[in-house]
């Protein structure tokens, strides 16, 4: 197994990019390359005893695309930038999968052209794993497309069916639908058209409408909608679990001897709250629909995030997930119309 790691991408590259690949490197026992400005790269490297021994290699770039640049002009401009060229180790062979914690429009748009579309999926969609009170729910699209079709909504279902399946060992995943009501008759156009479809669907377990509730509660193993309403719900559960510890300190703080006595006797409780909510267990949702395994990291991402997200990379290879995916298409042919049209 071999991950090529945007070394440059990300609020806190290349330390933190670095020393989580280092992590993962010695957790995961697979080989990195690490692509971006060598000098920087080993400098950071160089705090890290026995690194060369761990099978990390540099692959030197020249340019890095900024978060506040053009996605798609940034790609075709800049040949040169690492998450450019770490998706070029991907399409070459010479990698097995990508991961970037930098612009998440550049990386998704690089893996598009670069990668290309598994053929029959319209659009691509990022599944972010979302911790509930039952385990885990794969919420997506959560970021790539802010506007989608039925059609492709339903692909998502598909794909994130099958990644629930094979990467989480859920069988027969319980696929919803996001809307404001349980009833079928609820919700604007796409939701009412994307039901529809999603009924005639053979190879999703299509449980009906989600509501916001079902998430947290993990009533659902899959839940779907567009990339507008996916962030919003995902920045927003992340903003939550954040308040809700800082809150939780604060009255244990302001709560006297006695709070801090009953913190005291509850803290491995609260620590395994604490490591249940935090975002960087998971570290990385795939992009799901391309010809390649691409992972899109926070740009907040710590160390520990990218450790994570590499072991991610490495479930989503072993999964085997993207021919899983070419073979539900195949038995899935209403799909197909919508998207080889485009």
């Amino acid at each position: 197994m071999k991950i090529a790691v945007d070394a440059m991408g990300g609020d806190y590259a290349p330390e933190q990019i670095v020393f989580g690949a280092v992590r993962a490197a010695k957790k995961y026992k697979c080989e990195i390359v690490l692509v971006g400005d060598e000098p920087r790269i080993r400098e950071v490297l160089s705090r890290e005893t026995g690194w060369e021994k761990l099978g990390i290699t540099i692959h030197h770039t020249t340019e890095v695309i900024g978060m506040d640049e053009h996605p798609a002009d940034a790609v075709r401009t800049k040949k040169d930038s690492s998450v450019v060229v770490a998706t070029q180790l991907v399409k070459e062979g010479k990698c097995d999968a990508v991961l970037s914690a930098g612009s998440t429009g550049a990386a998704v748009t690089a893996a598009q052209l670069i990668l290309k579309r598994i053929r029959g999926i319209g659009r691509p969609t990022i599944a972010t794993p979302m911790p509930t009170s039952k385990g885990v729910t794969l919420l997506l699209d959560s970021g790539a497309n802010v506007d989608s079709k039925p059609v492709h909504l339903v692909q998502s279902g598909l794909m994130g069916s099958i990644y629930a399946e094979y990467v989480f060992g859920i069988k027969n995943p319980r696929v919803g639908l996001l809307n404001i009501g349980e009833e079928e008759t609820k919700g604007n156009e796409q939701a009412k058209e994307t039901y529809a479809l999603l009924k005639e669907m053979h190879t999703i377990n299509f449980g009906g409408n989600a509501e916001g509730r079902d998430v947290p509660k993990g009533n659902f193993d899959v839940v779907i909608c567009d990339g507008f309403v996916g962030n919003v719900v995902l920045k927003f559960a992340e903003g939550l679990a954040k308040t809700i510890m800082k809150l939780i300190k604060e009255a244990i703080k302001d709560g006297g001897i006695l709070a801090k006595l009953g913190a005291l006797l509850l803290m491995p409780t609260l620590k395994k709250l604490g490591k249940r909510l935090d975002a960087s267990e998971y570290g990385g949702a795939p992009l799901l629909g391309v010809n390649g395994v691409c992972i899109i990291s926070h740009g907040s991402s710590n160390a520990k995030s990218i450790c994570s997200a590499i072991g991610v990379a490495n479930d989503y290879v072993n999964g085997n997930v993207m021919e899983h995916i070419q073979e539900a298409l195949s038995q899935e042919e209403v799909l197909t119309n919508d998207s080889e049209k485009k």
